[in-house]
């Protein structure tokens, strides 16, 4: 099998990527998503999963687009940036089939817990929720939902989304990346760690960082602020359970949405 693989070419590889990516990062349904795919793929090969998250941040492009319609619609519909922000939040809490926002719960009751490695791995893969995951969720989604109304307010609504969107999953990008540990030897965290060069690492944090000055100074410190703060959770999670999770990746991802557009509600 593995001599099988090696035979793929690299557009082959792209395409099963470009794949998983939607199907980890999205809700939208992608039909053979475990099959053989005609490109001579067993999903998931180790490349096209390195490939998936590198691709992250495109993905998030597309979501954070479809954020910006909401907004956008709703400045037509007269709904009010408050009304608006709600609605383009939970766009894109749909769209990802809140699992990002799931992880996010699951890592505050995991870290909160205070025990050991292994007892907090156990907090978190537990099926309820419990009081730190439900009052760091609560204030996340506020701190979200205000900051983007407060952006819609002084004209940075639809970029500032877009933005914020895209540098949560540049966020899972980078906890990805080589050097990374997995905190369990199986699940999604299993999958991802340490896939992503450190070279393509830097080269995606540069072309946003570049993207956002363009755009504007104020996004491009949105940007900073958001992969720093996904960086230390991800760092204290990894000193914490010996790596990183899926959920520790979810997590990362709202809690750089959440700092991008704080600073983007600063006028």
């Amino acid at each position: 099998m593995a001599a099988a693989v090696g035979t793929v070419g690299f557009g082959a590889v792209f395409w099963a990527g470009l794949r998983l990516a939607i199907t980890m990062l999205t809700a939208v349904p992608l039909p053979g998503g475990q099959q053989r795919h005609p490109d001579g793929i067993t999903a998931p090969d180790r490349r096209a999963v390195a490939v998936a998250i590198c691709l992250a941040p495109v993905v998030g492009l597309a979501l954070g687009g479809v954020a910006a319609g909401v907004l956008i619609g709703c400045r037509a519909g007269h709904t009010g940036p408050l009304l608006a922000a709600a609605l383009a939040i939970s766009a894109l809490a749909a769209a990802t089939r809140a699992l990002h926002l799931d992880g996010l719960a699951d890592t505050a009751d995991a870290l909160g817990s205070r025990l050991p490695a292994a007892g907090a791995l156990a907090v978190m893969k537990r099926p309820d929720i419990g009081p730190f995951g439900v009052v760091t969720l609560v204030l996340t989604l506020l701190v979200q939902v205000t900051a983007l109304a407060q952006a819609e307010r002084i004209g940075r609504g639809p970029v500032g989304i877009v933005v914020a969107v895209v540098t949560a999953r540049l966020a899972i990008t980078l906890a990805c990346r080589r050097g990374v540990r997995s905190a369990r030897p199986s699940g999604l965290g299993a999958l991802v760690a340490g896939t992503v060069p450190r070279l393509a690492a830097a080269a995606l944090t540069l072309a946003a960082l570049g993207g956002a000055v363009a755009l504007g100074a104020v996004y491009a410190v949105a940007v900073a602020a958001g992969l720093g703060c996904a960086m230390l959770l991800t760092a204290l999670a990894a000193r914490r359970l010996g790596g990183i999770t899926g959920d520790v990746l979810g997590a990362a991802a709202e809690l750089a949405t959440a700092a991008c557009l704080l600073v983007t509600a600063i006028s």
